[in-house]
């Protein structure tokens, strides 16, 4: 998912939830759905159907059609779905209140969260319950990753549980010469010259990658051998990145799998 399209979905989430929390039920009338991907949608409908007839037993007849009703309503929209989606998905239904006794309206909301949800939950109350996917919406620290050796360099961001790969470059550096004499130490000296360029090229993409990030908490630079050390202390990055750098990191990879 793009940087974009995932601020975009955040977004629109944050204006639906804050619609939500203004909302109010008479009683416990109101249904909140919780379902994290895995699950399958056949369970949670059998589920629902027993508090279907669970809620038969409550005392108030305007209580029970409500909440016999949201549960009717949650199960249709259920069906639409023929998995779980791969983040999970949320509902919410019942009957809000437009004015006095008698004027409730019943209303659905089906939300595919952004970000996957580990949380499985069903409840009935007087208000939604949008807590766990408030936490989805939370700003969160931005944190920049550069990940770099001799033949290549990442650039990652991690906001919370998101991680983005922003870039991957190469070097195009020969290996080291195992050859001796003059020849070997020419060679290394040329070699020194590239690297010393392809560090140069990985600050120019650091730059542009994160001094635009207004919320950047710090950068972590990391890889697999003695090069991100180099890097490090040779002073390429851009002052403000300099100031922000919180470590140095030993990874067995560059690349997305040495950012994980």
């Amino acid at each position: 998912m793009s940087v974009k399209r995932s601020s975009i979905e955040m977004f629109r989430l944050k204006k639906v939830l804050e619609a939500l929390a203004s909302k109010e039920g008479r009683g416990t009338e109101l249904i909140s759905l919780y379902i994290p991907p895995g699950r399958q949608i056949s369970e949670i409908i059998a589920m629902l159907k027993d508090e279907w007839g669970t809620a038969s037993n409550i005392k108030s007849t305007t209580t029970r059609k409500n909440v016999q009703d949201a549960i009717v309503r949650v199960i249709q929209r259920l069906k639409l779905f023929k998995e779980v989606p791969e983040n999970g998905l949320v509902i919410f239904c019942g009957a809000i209140p437009q004015g006095g006794p008698g004027s409730e309206k019943m209303e659905t909301y089906v939300i595919v969260p952004p970000e996957p949800i580990n949380i499985y939950l069903y409840r009935c109350d007087s208000r939604f319950h949008i807590e766990h996917l408030k936490e989805l919406v939370k700003e969160k620290e931005t944190y920049g990753v550069i990940l770099v050796d001799s033949s290549e360099a990442t650039f990652a961001t991690i906001k919370g549980r998101r991680l983005e790969i922003a870039d991957e470059i190469t070097s195009g550096i020969p290996g080291k010469h195992r050859a001796g004499g003059q020849s070997a130490r020419r060679f290394e000296r040329i070699r020194e010259a590239q690297v010393q360029e392809f560090f140069k090229r990985v600050a120019s993409h650091a730059n542009e990658i994160f001094l635009p990030i207004e919320d950047l908490k710090g950068i972590i630079i990391g890889g697999p051998g003695p090069t991100k050390y180099d890097f490090e202390k040779g002073g390429y990055l851009d002052y403000r990145l300099r100031e922000k750098v919180i470590g140095v990191v030993d990874t067995a990879y560059t690349g997305e799998q040495g950012v994980k």
